[in-house]
């Protein structure tokens, strides 16, 4: 979320990072929002100065016995008190038209982002001594064909019990997906520094918005609610709808009221109340590690703050319609280990680089080809100023797909958490935040699949993963 203050100092440079986005102009619409908000501030001080000396004249008519003329000044007080109590609700409303554009607008790139609309935009980084491409004297299978000719695979029992995009994994090929993450926490927490969090998978509406999950991407979230929360809703809403729209009427008139209602004019936040009863199942646990600051003033001394976790993910949309169907490539639930850092903005570009080692490092050590793209403008995700995508070889699908992303997003997202630190010269800053995956754990396990497939359908356990499973070298049909 942007500062309104920064963007009327630099609103050139603003609006050259949005059309790197591929957006249209957006300053004047945000100052004129804001001007909106600053016109309100000045007639209201105007009409309390008015007040004060107003209030004066009163006391100085009632010592001077000239009653009719303090009776004449009370009734423009008792006016102004009207007009007061109207400009507080225009600066409200002004200030919440403001927070709602700047809510929807998304990061700007650093310079050094390359320019696309497309992941044809997209520059792989230059990278030595990685892991070899397997051959094989056969056709490599896809992961989904390899785990259900193992018999441990189950798609068809998950879309009974859940519908598509779900998997029942069984048996070894289940121990080796805790093997995987047992095995990155180890190493991120163990070796990298990164402190393990066990963290909440259900957050409220604030933590969403303050990772910039919520509002944008509203319909791409599952949303939980307690049992009978419902029937408790249904009628609390109408309730709150009755109460909303004699708010409204008393506020504008039954007029501005009628002329709303037949223009369509969304006026939700007059005629319902937000319910706090609702949970949101985190899509990533970026989320709630993320808010673990939220709120806060951090000591300059603390930083950096590096936090992972091994959490499920919940999307509900799993991608674009007709795309990887089959399989475990987009799913509604998925397991990721996630690496969250909070630092300085002195130290979260060189943060970034580190951050990224660490997730290469798991791919080192699983002997899985990989390789690095910096991803275009047209690619970065919304809160992101830059981002690394680490792409696994699949030879099953004889392509690279994303199994993480590593994104620096400046103080966008601190701003909308409200998370500071205080230097040494007693002054408090945003701090900034990145995020990456250390890695997906469940592209991990199809990566592991078809990398180490055999040509008798068993599948190789990496050398790394096999004190997870208990000394099991091979997995073979169930």
């Amino acid at each position: 979320m942007y500062d309104i203050k920064w963007i009327r100092e630099n609103a050139e440079a603003f609006e050259r990072g949005l059309k790197r986005r591929g957006l249209e102009p957006q300053a004047e619409r945000l100052l004129w929002l804001d001007d909106k908000r600053r016109a309100a501030i000045a007639k209201s001080q105007e009409a309390q100065e008015r007040r004060n000396a107003l209030s004066k004249e009163i006391g100085a008519a009632m010592q001077a016995g000239d009653f009719s003329r303090a009776d004449a000044l009370k009734t423009e007080v008792a006016e102004l008190k009207t007009t007061l109590a109207a400009l507080e609700t225009e600066e409200c409303e002004a200030i919440a038209a403001r927070d709602k554009a700047l809510a929807e607008i998304p990061n700007t790139p650093l310079d050094d982002v390359p320019d696309g609309a497309d992941e044809n935009g997209n520059v792989e980084l230059p990278r030595k001594n990685l892991p070899k491409r397997p051959e094989f004297a056969f056709h490599p299978k896809e992961h989904f064909d390899i785990g259900e000719a193992l018999g441990l695979m189950d798609f068809e029992t998950a879309t009974k019990i859940s519908g598509a995009r779900f998997v029942v994994n069984r048996g070894a090929l289940a121990r080796l997906e805790r093997a995987l993450s047992q095995f990155m926490l180890d190493l991120h927490a163990g070796e990298h520094g990164y402190t393990e969090v066990s963290p909440p998978i259900l957050v409220k509406d604030d933590a969403m918005f303050g990772t910039a999950q919520l509002p944008k991407f509203f319909h791409d979230q599952f949303l939980a609610e307690a049992g009978g929360i419902q029937e408790q809703r249904t009628k609390s809403r109408i309730i709150n709808a009755w109460q909303g729209a004699v708010d409204f009427i008393e506020r504008h008139g039954l007029d501005a009221f009628r002329q709303a209602a037949a223009q369509g004019i969304e006026i939700i936040n007059f005629t319902l109340r937000e319910d706090w009863s609702r949970r949101w199942l985190i899509p990533t646990a970026e989320v709630p590690l993320t808010n673990l600051v939220r709120e806060k003033i951090l000591d300059e001394k603390e930083l950096p703050l590096r936090f992972t976790a091994c959490t499920p993910c919940f999307r509900a949309e799993a991608g674009a319609a007709g795309k990887d169907t089959r399989g475990m490539i987009r799913q509604h639930q998925f397991t990721k280990v996630e690496l969250v850092s909070i630092t300085t903005p002195e130290t979260s570009l060189a943060e970034h680089d580190r951050m990224l080692l660490c997730a290469e490092e798991v791919l080192k050590r699983l002997k899985l080809p990989y390789r690095v793209v910096t991803l275009c403008t047209g690619e970065m995700g919304f809160a992101s100023q830059k981002t690394y995508d680490v792409e696994v070889w699949l030879p099953g699908q004889n392509r690279y797909r994303e199994i993480s992303s590593v994104s620096v997003c400046g103080d966008f997202q601190a701003r909308r958490m409200k998370a500071r630190y205080r230097g040494g010269d007693g002054k408090s800053r945003f701090v900034h935040t990145l995020n990456g995956s250390g890695v997906a754990v469940g592209r991990a396990l199809v990566a592991v699949l078809e990398n180490y497939q055999n040509k008798d359908g068993s599948v190789t356990v990496p050398e790394a993963l096999r004190v997870y499973m208990g000394g099991i070298e091979t997995i073979t049909k169930a």
